[in-house]
């Protein structure tokens, strides 16, 4: 290793086998496209060891994901391809992936071969093998499309001919209603690209029936209901654009390339300065997948990001995985940073799963003169410090401070519509208030715990009340609110409550009026993880040095990293819980969290909730005003901005928030 930079929790390793730095190309990462060559290769080169003799099963070590070795083999052969297709589209192929991929096509292909690929079973059928195919069959599309000429093209007539008879079967297959649908139709856009039958296909209904799911700003829940995560980068931009594309839908291409366009605009921001990516939702071993519509927009010519902020952005979140460790001594693993974290990876991911980080390489099918490759790098949006931004199509707000991106979280819960009796579908990685760029959610022992950015009643067995189903939400400039019924064991515990945030810089309050029984409530602040156990403190307004606080919960990395709550009305006490490996970025974690004694009937709560590097607790007096009347919270900033929210009536009428 070159050398060792401690930044965030892990040791960030700057490899020695890549190419050297430019500066001048690139002032921000100092990586150009070489990198991103060289990183695809080595990524790609070690998964030749664990590939079936015929190459056309892939299997790297790893937990095998629960449709089996079989299916995981396919897994591991179209997800690498699409890397390899993204990294040989313009003919540069020093390494001869080309001829691996095709060989692995040809016995993919055939019944006879050992290593023969699985057919998928759609909704309602019944026989053998599972659904996963469906899904592969979509990410080989993709990677055929990309690498056409260097592949499709060159391949002989029988094997296109069994190929396409593949592809067809899983066009023709039905999927469930989610982003699935976007699999059999991206396998019938392809075969109509290469004039193959696609007779049976009927995925124009499918797409249509997506399409019913935009949100607005370029958003798209995946399904119905509140299902607002990566899948707009992963899943739903790329494989939309390649229906409307290879089809030849001309309205269709330019209503999503439109949608493209706001899309990115509002998603670039997500993305804190050192690359790291916002943690939220599922399938985040993916890693740089989150990249894939920042590089299809510049394929299609609208990215709002001026030419070379993409790259910039890009380079700068491929860095950050590869300087973690990612893939450095081996193939990927299941997790975010180097190591191998189950407790954060889906049932469904398999040992190759994580090689569908090949969608955050599409830039490598552009040509290498292309503007974006030749452009000085320019400043992504975090650069210059996150600015307050409202995304009321999906209830979320965006605000950052030292380089960490935070998202108040008020319209993602990834609910059923009719979730299991007596059960909690509570899933932290989508119902918590809040997510940053440098912190994840509590897994494991803390999710049952429930604390971390989360406000919950508790039993007489300390046990939490749960995020129902958010029934309504508004965000607006600097504020974002939401209300649900807590639950516990699938039962209601008490009426509601009611939240809103309200954010300036570094600092977020949440406001809470809760109506439940007598007894204790407890609110926590974000779950701060590091390679060494964190230090904490915890006390009231005197011993936090702090005034006019019912209490004070802090937690600190050794980098300097904070987390803390304070408590402003309505709390008496507080805490820190610590937990080891509940978290993908590191052994340690600890939260800091607030408690109260509540009486029955309504009650208001607020706290400030901070992560930064550069201010702490003590420093909230001069940074904002809070005065409690009743059920109205009036708030004045540093700045001079005010605002007052009646939480009673947030809800019932358009006069809550002014």
């Amino acid at each position: 290793m070159s050398r060792d930079d401690r930044e965030d929790g892990v040791t960030m390793a700057l490899p020695n086998w890549l190419p050297p730095e430019d500066r001048r190309r690139s002032p921000f990462t100092g990586w150009t496209r070489a990198h991103w060559e060289t990183v695809a290769d080595h990524w790609l080169l070690p998964l030749r060891d664990h590939a079936s003799p015929g190459h056309a099963l892939i299997t790297p070590p790893g937990r095998p994901s629960h449709s089996g070795i079989h299916s995981d083999g396919l897994e591991g052969f179209a997800r690498s391809f699409v890397l390899a297709a993204s990294r040989i589209a313009t003919g540069d192929d020093p390494h001869d992936h080309a001829g691996f991929y095709a060989e692995g096509l040809r016995n993919g292909t055939s019944a006879h071969a050992p290593d023969a690929w699985p057919r998928g079973r759609g909704i309602g059928e019944t026989g053998p093998g599972n659904g996963q195919p469906i899904v592969e069959a979509a990410v080989l599309a993709l990677a055929l499309h990309l690498s056409r000429a260097v592949i499709w093209d060159a391949l002989d007539d029988d094997v296109r001919d069994r190929a396409a008879d593949w592809l067809r079967h899983h066009a023709q297959r039905r999927a469930p209603r989610s982003n699935w649908l976007l699999f059999p139709a991206a396998a019938e856009a392809f075969l109509r690209s290469v004039g193959a039958d696609t007779d049976g296909c009927a995925n124009a209904e499918r797409v249509a029936e997506l399409e019913e799911w935009y949100a607005g700003d370029g958003w798209y829940t995946d399904g119905d209901g509140r299902h607002v995560d990566h899948y707009n980068a992963y899943v739903i931009h790329p494989l939309l654009g390649l229906w409307y594309r290879l089809t030849g839908d001309d309205a269709g291409l330019a209503r999503w390339r439109q949608r493209l366009a706001e899309f990115v605009a509002r998603y670039a921001p997500l993305f804190a300065p050192d690359g790291a990516p916002m943690y939220q939702g599922r399938s985040l071993t993916y890693r740089p997948a989150v990249l894939a519509p920042l590089w299809t927009a510049v394929a299609e010519g609208v990215s709002p990001l001026a030419p070379g902020a993409s790259r910039r952005l890009a380079s700068g979140t491929l860095r950050y995985f590869v300087n973690a460790g990612v893939g450095a001594t081996g193939p990927l693993t299941l997790g975010w940073y180097a190591a191998e974290h189950l407790p954060s990876v889906q049932r469904y991911s398999g040992p190759g799963s994580p090689y569908y980080a090949g969608l955050g390489f599409l830039g490598l099918a552009l040509p290498a003169d292309h503007p974006e490759w030749t452009a000085a790098e320019s400043p992504q949006p975090s650069d210059a410090g996150t600015p307050t931004l409202a995304l009321p199509s999906v209830g979320w707000l965006v605000h950052g401070h030292d380089g960490i991106v935070r998202l108040a979280n008020h319209g993602s819960d990834h609910q059923p519509a009719q979730p299991p009796p007596d059960s909690d579908v509570d899933d932290p990685q989508y119902t918590r208030f809040g997510y940053s760029t440098h912190t994840t959610p509590g897994l494991g022992r803390a999710a049952v715990e429930g604390i971390d950015n989360h406000v919950a009643l508790l039993d007489a067995a300390g046990r939490p009340s749960r995020r129902g189903p958010i029934r309504g939400h508004t965000v607006g400039d600097g504020y974002a609110a939401s209300w649900h019924v807590p639950q516990r064991d699938g039962r209601p515990v008490g009426t509601r409550i009611v939240t809103a945030s309200m954010v300036d810089g570094p600092w977020e309050l949440r406001c809470h009026l809760v109506d439940g029984p007598a007894g204790p409530l407890r609110e926590g602040g974000h779950l701060l993880t590091g390679v060494e156990p964190l230090r904490a403190h915890t006390g009231t307004a005197v011993e936090a040095a702090t005034a006019e606080v019912d209490a004070v919960a802090e937690v600190e990395r050794a980098d300097g990293l904070y987390a803390a709550v304070i408590g402003l009305h309505g709390y008496d006490a507080s805490g820190v819980a610590r937990y080891d490996d509940v978290s993908a970025m590191g052994r340690w974690s600890a939260v800091p969290y607030l408690l109260a004694t509540r009486q029955d009937g309504p009650t208001v709560h607020v706290a400030a909730h901070l992560l930064a590097r550069s201010v702490r607790p003590a420093e909230w007096p001069s940074a904002v005003t809070v005065k409690v009347h009743d059920t109205v919270v009036m708030v004045t900033w540093a700045s001079g901005r005010t605002r007052s929210v009646d939480l009673a009536t947030l809800f019932v009428d358009d006069a809550g928030l002014c």
